[in-house]
Parts: structure tokens; C-alpha cells; sequence
């Protein structure tokens, strides 16, 4: 071992640990391995050494910190060779277009890791290769990313960023030149690249070099510019906006979104919304919330609330730190506050969204050209919106990776996308930006705000009558925490093999029958002639839907970025049936069903989501 270190006396381990101190050049993350070979803490190493980080199509996403399944300069860098190998082997004119880089403000200062830090270091990689880099020279929201890969025409883009994760997380998102991020097998190729380009190249660890070189470029103001100017395409009420009296509160969380909403909010003459002062500022230590994740509900907007009293407010939003993602809330006649579901604001957005279009194209023939998207796990809402005003609806697997990419190929064919959501609040309601973007989203609620308030309607009332009109879709979502994958492995194997034979799935849960079922794992589904799946499906993770003859439809699926077991309710009632408490009541009892004889949460010690 290099310096008399002692061995731990695994010698795939010590191999591992040895490569690493021949390749890493921070001090810190160096220091921090020799302290735990001194100290003999082999569990530790272990952890750190005993897998590298599985490159997928969501890119990369752990803790900072030493080894390689950590996020750190080390496997920035031969993360960065394999993409740049990668790209090299498939694009001919990679050294003409070039690539984007964009970061966040996360920083880990005890491993001497940062978004910027990494992003300045991937660009070194690019760069060393001859390849143009575009690099922002400050934070930037995700969405701005794949909106400069489409409007620069680049082969690619990279956002470092881990989203909502915890502190300690940071994450590697790569877009395609298509502008929407990467699908298979880009994903199985990129690293294979990786693996193949382990040992850094000698300029790789040259950031403050690669800063000076002529091969880059600040996108920055451009990209503002561009960027606001297209998603004015979509303000439609600027008169009534300009004369707005709604008082609206928004919440960066500590991240990134703060000047970008408010400079969307003036692309739309709307007046600025109250910050909350505390969280506006990016702030890698996320100082006031346990999780910087608006999805979590009412815990995160605590600050945004009392400004709202404080300011007679009667909406919130926020952003999470990367600002790709947006959560809504209304303060209800009650004086409570209501947190709309991502499922209940992707109803409101794509209502709005469908009736500005619709305002402005009377002709019923341009229906036919007319697309909305959402993800398999989502509210069906947009597919009744769509039965009965005459346009289309189509449904991907879960991710916007499927929505971009699925957009991208509608929209070559000379149709229009209006609107795309899934129900971990996230929407695409630009087509200048194939991902979700809780910016151009946070204007355009806005404006949804400011335009109800003409006709004395609440979000909460104009919900109602959406609901009333095409029918109540009332769902219910939640997640155990598991962090054993052969408990994960087998609670699905049992719901596979019910009744102790392959393909034999559940026919009832409870009191309640099944009619179908479909397994996007193996690619089963009882609903179509031959039994096949129509949607593509995955070996590598976890995915069954069931659905009920009530008119329900239930699926449990397993995260790509976070150790749960996610599941999915909703209950679609045709229009006309509006016994809320009823539907309600229906629902809570099929998923405490669900809970008790699919997830048997005390028989496989699973955690219940956190209060």
C-alpha cells in the first residue's frame, strides 16, 4: 500500500483503495481515505470502495464524499472521459457544436466537492479534447440546460445538480442533442465509456486552466435572454397581469430559483411576488427544512405561509433547488391552506393551458395536431380533458426522459405538444425545453391565478368545476422507505407468484376484484391480446399496475434515485358522479388494502414516509 498505509486484508479492497490514491489529486478526499485505512475502519472503505456508481439514464446521483461510489472530482472526471469518448464515437462534428454545462449551488466542504467545482472540471475534460464547452458562469435552474442544448443546437448537455435530494447528495444529468435527456442504450454505452477511461487524462485535473481556454464560453446572458423571450409565447392575459391585485408568495428553498422566477414574472407583466427572505438565497446547508423538497407538503412552505399572512397573500409557490420542479398552495375560506397535489396542478395547468391554446385556435380541425403527455403513474385527468375536447392524449413510462423524448418526436412530425406533467410536480409546458421547468411553470400559475381572480374563482373552485366537468379523478400516493433490495426483490416475486405458480398474479386485494394487470418489469400485461406490454419495460427495476373493476388503478414501483417502494392510487369516476366523500372513502380503503396484503410493511420492516 502507497506510504506504509496499513492493508485491511481484503485484497480487492486494498486494490481498490490503492488505485484511487494513484489517480485522486484532492487532498481532502485522499486525506479522508488514508485516515480510515489508519484507523482501520474497513466497513467505512468498504462502503466507499465496494461499487462504483451505475451510470443510467437519469445520469448519476449519490453523496459526496471519497471513493467510487461517491460523487467527487475523481469519478467527475472519468465519468466525463466516457461521456466525452462516448460522444467523439457518435458524433462526427462534436468539435463544431460542442456541449453545455450548467450547476447548481451544492457544496460539501469536507470532501472539497461543489456543483461548480465538478461542472469546472468536466468542462477541463472537454476542453483537453479539442470540444467547445459552453459553461455558465454562475447557477443556473436545470431547465435552462436542455433549453441551451435546443437553442444552440449542441450534441449534449450536463447539469450538475442532485434536485431535491438531501445535502449531502449531488447528481450528473446529461441531455441528448435532441434536448431531452438520454434513453437506453445511450445510458449502457456512456458507461461502458466510463469504464474504459478510469485513469484521468493528464489535463483532466486542469479546471483553472480550462477556465482560460479559447474553446470556452458563457452561455449566461444569452440563454436569459433567449429563454425569457420564449416562454412569453405563452402569457396570454398581459393586460390583465399588468393590473393584477393577487398577492402571490414564492420559495426558492434554498436554491436556485429565486432571481430566475422573479425575472419570469416580469416576462409575463405580472407583479413580482414577497420572497421568503430566509430561503432565497442559495444555501448549500439547506438550513431551514429537514428536506429541501416541496413535494413533502406543508413542512417545506412553513416560512412561505407566515409571509403569506403576514403580506395577505392567498398563493404560494415554490420552487425545489433546482428549480425544475414546482409546488402549489392556496389559502382556502377556511384559513387553512391547501397544498395542491402534482396531480391536482397538472389538471389546473393543463385546463389552462388547452383554453388559452383553444382561445386563440377556434378551428376544430387543428385538433388533430393537438397532443398532451403524461407519465403511466400520473392522473388520468389530461386523458378525459382530451376524450371530450377532441384532442390527443398519450401516456409514457414514468420519467420526462420518456415525455422529452416522446414530445421531441410528436413535435417533428409537425404536431403540437401543449403540456406535459407527472404527478412528482413536474411540468413541460414549453416546447423550448423538453424537461420539466418550474420556472416558465411558476409564471404561467401566475397568470392562472391572476386571470380566475377577474372572474372572483379560487385554483380550489376552478379544480371543482375541471373536476365536475370531465369527471372526479381523486388519487392518493405515498412511499415506503426499504433499503434491503432482496426485500424489494421478493415482495414483487410474491405479487408475480401469487398463487405459488409463475405469471399467477393477485385477482383480488382485500374486498376489492382486479380485471387486470400489467408488469412493465417483465413485460405482462393481461390487458392486451397476446399479453405483451405496449410500453417499453425494464429488467432493472420494479413496476406492476393493477387495475380494479371500481375504476381504480393502483401501481407499485421502485424509485431509480431513492431507496423506496413507491405507490400510486387514483380513482376515476365518469362525469356526474361528484360524491366526493364517497370516491374518497373508496380509495382510502382500497390502499389500506393495498398497504396490508401487497406491501406487508411489519412482515418486511418497511418504513413508512416521515411525517
Amino acid at each position: 500500500m502507497q506510504n506504509d498505509l496499513v492493508p485491511t486484508g481484503d485484497t480487492k479492497l486494498d486494490q481498490a483503495v490503492q488505485l484511487w490514491l494513484q489517480y485522486d489529486k484532492n487532498p481532502k478526499t485522499v486525506k479522508m481515505v488514508k485516515d480510515l485505512l489508519q484507523d482501520g475502519a474497513v466497513e467505512a472503505l468498504k462502503k466507499c470502495f465496494s461499487s462504483r456508481m451505475e451510470f443510467g439514464t437519469a445520469g448519476l446521483r449519490a453523496a459526496m464524499g471519497p471513493g467510487t461510489s461517491c460523487m467527487n472530482d475523481l469519478t467527475i472526471i472519468q465519468t466525463t472521459q466516457g461521456f466525452c469518448c462516448y460522444l467523439e464515437q457518435t458524433f462526427g462534428d462534436l468539435k463544431e457544436r460542442g456541449v453545455v454545462i450548467g450547476y447548481d449551488a451544492r457544496a460539501h466542504p469536507p470532501s472539497g466537492g461543489s456543483s461548480k467545482r465538478f461542472a469546472s472540471l468536466a468542462a477541463a475534460v472537454f476542453t483537453s479534447r479539442g470540444v467547445p464547452v459552453h459553461l455558465f458562469s454562475d447557477i443556473t435552474p436545470t431547465p435552462f440546460v436542455p433549453f441551451t442544448v435546443s437553442h444552440l443546437s449542441l450534441c449534449a448537455g450536463i447539469m450538475i445538480t442532485a434536485s431535491h435530494n438531501p445535502k449531502q447528495d449531488n447528481g450528473y444529468k446529461v441531455y441528448w442533442e435532441n434536448g431531452a435527456q438520454i434513453v437506453s442504450p445511450h445510458d449502457k454505452g456512456i458507461s461502458k465509456a466510463i469504464e474504459g477511461n478510469l485513469e484521468p487524462w493528464p489535463e483532466s485535473w486542469n479546471a483553472e486552466e480550462a477556465l482560460k481556454s479559447p474553446l470556452l464560453k458563457d452561455p449566461y446572458q444569452d440563454v436569459h435572454t433567449q429563454y425569457f423571450k420564449a416562454i412569453q409565447k405563452l402569457c396570454h392575459y398581459r393586460d390583465i397581469n399588468k393590473s393584477s391585485k393577487v398577492k402571490i408568495v414564492h420559495t426558492s428553498v434554498h436554491g436556485v430559483g429565486h432571481s430566475f422566477v422573479q425575472s419570469a414574472f416580469k416576462a409575463f407583466d405580472l407583479p413580482p411576488p414577497y420572497a421568503v427572505e430566509e430561503q432565497k438565497d442559495p444555501d448549500p446547508e439547506f438550513p431551514t427544512v429537514k428536506y429541501p423538497n416541496p413535494e413533502e407538503g406543508e413542512g417545506v412552505l412553513t416560512l412561505s405561509f407566515a409571509l403569506a399572512e403576514k403580506e395577505g397573500a392567498s398563493v404560494v409557490l415554490a420552487n425545489d433547488p433546482d428549480a425544475d420542479r414546482l409546488a402549489v398552495a392556496e389559502k382556502q375560506e377556511s384559513g387553512l391552506w391547501r397544498v395542491f397535489s402534482g396531480n391536482e396542478l397538472g389538471a389546473l395547468l393543463g385546463w389552462w393551458l388547452f383554453s388559452c391554446w383553444k382561445q386563440q385556435n377556434p378551428d376544430a380541425a387543428v385538433l388533430k395536431k393537438i397532443y398532451m403527455l403524461s407519465s403511466t403513474v400520473s392522473s388520468k385527468i389530461l386523458r378525459a380533458i382530451a376524450l371530450k375536447e377532441g384532442f390527443h392524449f398519450e401516456e409514457t413510462l414514468t420519467g420526462f426522459k420518456w415525455m422529452g423524448n416522446r414530445a421531441k418526436d410528436l413535435i417533428d412530425q409537425g404536431n403540437t405538444v401543449l403540456f406535459a406533467f407527472e404527478e412528482a410536480i413536474g411540468y413541460m409546458c414549453c416546447k423550448s425545453v423538453l424537461d420539466k421547468d418550474g420556472v416558465s411553470a411558476a409564471a404561467i400559475a401566475g397568470e392562472m391565478v391572476s386571470f380566475l381572480a377577474t372572474k372572483n374563482k379560487s385554483l380550489s373552485q376552478k379544480l371543482s368545476a375541471i373536476y365536475e366537468e370531465y369527471g372526479y379523478h381523486i388519487s392518493k400516493n405515498s412511499y415506503f422507505i426499504c433499503h434491503d433490495q432482496k426485500v424489494i426483490h421478493s415482495l414483487f416475486e410474491r405479487l408475480r407468484n401469487f398463487s405459488g405458480k409463475p405469471d399467477s398474479y393477485p385477482t383480488e386485494c382485500g374486498r376489492f376484484c382486479i380485471s387486470a394487470v400489467r408488469d412493465l418489469t417483465t413485460g405482462y400485461d393481461s390487458n392486451q391480446p397476446d399479453n405483451k406490454a405496449v410500453l417499453p419495460t425494464s429488467r432493472s427495476s420494479q413496476m406492476i399496475t393493477f387495475t380494479f373493476s371500481n375504476g381504480c388503478v393502483a401501481t407499485m414501483r421502485t424509485s431509480g434515485t431513492e431507496p423506496k417502494i413507491k405507490y400510486y392510487t387514483e380513482l376515476c369516476a365518469a362525469p356526474g358522479n361528484s360524491d366526493v366523500t364517497h370516491l374518497k372513502k373508496e380509495l382510502d380503503d382500497l390502499v389500506e388494502a393495498i398497504i396490508e396484503n401487497f406491501f406487508e410493511p411489519t412482515k418486511n420492516k418497511l418504513q413508512p414516509k416521515p411525517e
